[in-house]
C-alpha cells in the first residue's frame, strides 16, 4: 500500500478522527447493520473512529477490523475495549496483501479509505475476492469539491485546493466521492446504489459548527500547513488566510455545506 495518508498520525489528526466519526454517526451510519453471526471485514479502519459505531449497531455480528498502522490498531484496540466491545478483533494488514481465505466475509466496510490509494479498483477487487457470493460491501468517501460556504472566498477555495494537490501528489485523490458508483462497477460488483450525504451547517447548529465546521474539515486543512508551503505551493499568507475565512464561515452568519457519498454493492451470487 502506498503512503498517501498525507494527514499523518500524530495525536491531533487522531482526535481529529474521533470528532469527525462523533459528528457524522446518524448521517454516516443510521443505515448500516449486520445481522447477527455474520463476518464483516473492516479494512483500513485506522484510530477505530468507526469501529465503535459499528460494533456497537450490531452487536450480534463479528468485525475484523484491520490497517497497516501498528500504532493505529493499538489506539483502535484501546478504544474498543474502553467501549466494552466483544465482537471485535484486530489485525495488522495491507489491503492488497490480505490475510484471509476467499470467501471469509459477508460483509465489507470501507471508510475514507479509497481516497488515499493510487490503485482503488484494485483494493475493491481484492476486497470482493473475501467475500462470500451474495455478500456486500459499503464504501463511504467524502469530496472536496464538493465544500462551499458563505461568505465566499478565493483563499480558502486555494487552501482547499493545498490539500487536494497533496493527496494527488502521495496518489490519492480527495474528490474521489464523485467516482464511489463507477469504481464499484469497475471492480464487478452488482447491484451498486449511492446516496449522497450532504453535511450543511448554520448557527442554528452549534454542534455542528464547532464538531464539523471547526473541528473536522477546517482542522483538516490547517493540518497540511508545513507541507503545503514546504511544497511550494502556495504562499503562507495566502494559506492562512485561507483558514481564516474557513473560521469565519463558522461565525454566526455563515454557513458551510460538504457531502459524502455512501456507496453498497453486491458480489455476484452463484448460479443454480
Amino acid at each position: 500500500m502506498n503512503n498517501a495518508y498525507v494527514h499523518g498520525y500524530h495525536p491531533r489528526e487522531s482526535e481529529r478522527l474521533q470528532d469527525q466519526a462523533g459528528t457524522l454517526v446518524d448521517l454516516l451510519h443510521s443505515d448500516t447493520s449486520y445481522p447477527v453471526a455474520s463476518m464483516v471485514l473492516e479494512a483500513g479502519c485506522g484510530v477505530g473512529a468507526q469501529t465503535v459505531t459499528l460494533a456497537r449497531n450490531s452487536p450480534g455480528a463479528r468485525f475484523t477490523s484491520i490497517d497497516v498502522s501498528a500504532d493505529s490498531l493499538k489506539e483502535a484496540k484501546a478504544k474498543a475495549d474502553a467501549a466494552g466491545l466483544t465482537n471485535v478483533q484486530f489485525r495488522q494488514a495491507d489491503i492488497f496483501a490480505l490475510p484471509f481465505d476467499p470467501e471469509s466475509f459477508d460483509h465489507a466496510f470501507v471508510c475514507f479509505v479509497l481516497e488515499h490509494l493510487s490503485r482503488p479498483v484494485e483494493a475493491l477487487i481484492a476486497l470482493k475476492t473475501l467475500l462470500k457470493p451474495g455478500g456486500t460491501i459499503t464504501v463511504i468517501e467524502g469530496d472536496h469539491g464538493s465544500a462551499y460556504f458563505h461568505p465566499d472566498s478565493a483563499a480558502a477555495r486555494e487552501a482547499i485546493r493545498c490539500q487536494v494537490e497533496l493527496q494527488r501528489r502521495a496518489g490519492g485523490n480527495a474528490m474521489i466521492g464523485r467516482q464511489v458508483y463507477p469504481l464499484l462497477v469497475d471492480a464487478g460488483f452488482d447491484a451498486v446504489h449511492v446516496s449522497p450525504r450532504m453535511v450543511y451547517v448554520d448557527s442554528s447548529r452549534p454542534d455542528l459548527v464547532d464538531g464539523f465546521t471547526k473541528r473536522t474539515f477546517t482542522a483538516m486543512v490547517e493540518g497540511i500547513r508545513e507541507s503545503a508551503i514546504q511544497s511550494n505551493i502556495v504562499e503562507p499568507e495566502l494559506f492562512d488566510a485561507g483558514v481564516r475565512a474557513l473560521y469565519r464561515t463558522a461565525e454566526a452568519d455563515g454557513v458551510f455545506c460538504y457531502t459524502f457519498f455512501k456507496g453498497v454493492g453486491e458480489k455476484a451470487r452463484r448460479q443454480a
